[in-house]
Order: structure tokens, then C-alpha cells, then sequence
């Protein structure tokens, strides 16, 4: 569940939309679960649904004009001390450059660089060939290596 919730994150770039998105995505793998091929990675096709369901739940909001949830303000930080404010302060400024990056590179890298899935398994996720796959992963690196100044 983490690994799906980070990649819906990756998807949807809110906390509240990426929990949601899991829990319709983990209904809908239930409810189709005889569709599960056997001896195939169980962790894929659900990548494979929940991107899917996003897919269809962008459509839906295009339809019907609405906005994403914002996201929530006044993160609760007394108590923590200098390293554990600017490391928050360090994976803030990466979210926001995942989430400025096209979605195709943005998911390229959730799901290679992020969830350590194989090229082959990625490209088969977002159903694009290995060669697409390794190109929008190299846009992706290089475009948010120059949006947080050079640092890996």
C-alpha cells in the first residue's frame, strides 16, 4: 500500500485525491480480481489499475469543471529540530518539481526511480514502449536536476 499510495501522490500530487485514488483503485482491483493473471506481479496491475483510474477520474473532472482539493495548509512542525525541518523543507522542493514536470516523465520516474520497478514493468504500466520509457525518463532526471540547481 505504501508503494501505491506514493505513485498515486506521483499521480495526483495530493494527499486527500492520492488516498482516494488508491481506495477506488483497490475496489475496483477487488471487484475485478479474476481478472489477477496468475503468476504475473500483483504490484504492476495494480500500478497498472490505479493509473487507469486516475486516467478515468481526470476525465470526470474535465466534464464536470471541478478543481483538485487544494492542499492542506499548517503542518503541525513543534518539537522538531533543525535536520528534520530543512530534510521536509528539501522533499517539499522535490514534490513541487516532480509535480511542474509532464506527466509522462513524472511517471516514469515514480515508478523506476521511486518504486524501483524494471523498465520493462514500467513501460508495460503506462503501456508505452521501453524506448519511450528510458527517453521520458531522461527529460524527467535531467528537468528536475535543473529545477533544484544541480543537486542529485
Amino acid at each position: 500500500m505504501p508503494r501505491l499510495r506514493r505513485f498515486a501522490r506521483a499521480l495526483t500530487g495530493n494527499v486527500a485525491d492520492a488516498d482516494d485514488l488508491v481506495q477506488t483503485g483497490v475496489e475496483r482491483a477487488l471487484r475485478h480480481l479474476d481478472q489477477y493473471q496468475a503468476g504475473t506481479r500483483l504490484d504492476s496491475w495494480l500500478f497498472r489499475i490505479v493509473k487507469n483510474q486516475w486516467i478515468d477520474e481526470t476525465r470526470s473532472r474535465q466534464r464536470r469543471g471541478r478543481l483538485f482539493a487544494p492542499e492542506e495548509d499548517g503542518e503541525h512542525i513543534a518539537g522538531m529540530d533543525a535536520a528534520t525541518i530543512e530534510a521536509r523543507r528539501e522533499l517539499q522542493e522535490v514534490e513541487i518539481a516532480m509535480q511542474a514536470l509532464p506527466e509522462d516523465q513524472r511517471l516514469a520516474i515514480a515508478l523506476i526511480c521511486v518504486e524501483g520497478l524494471s523498465y520493462t514493468e514500467a513501460s508495460a504500466i503506462l503501456d508505452v514502449p521501453v524506448g519511450t520509457l528510458s527517453s521520458r525518463l531522461t527529460r524527467g532526471r535531467e528537468a528536475l536536476m535543473l529545477a533544484l540547481g544541480g543537486r542529485p
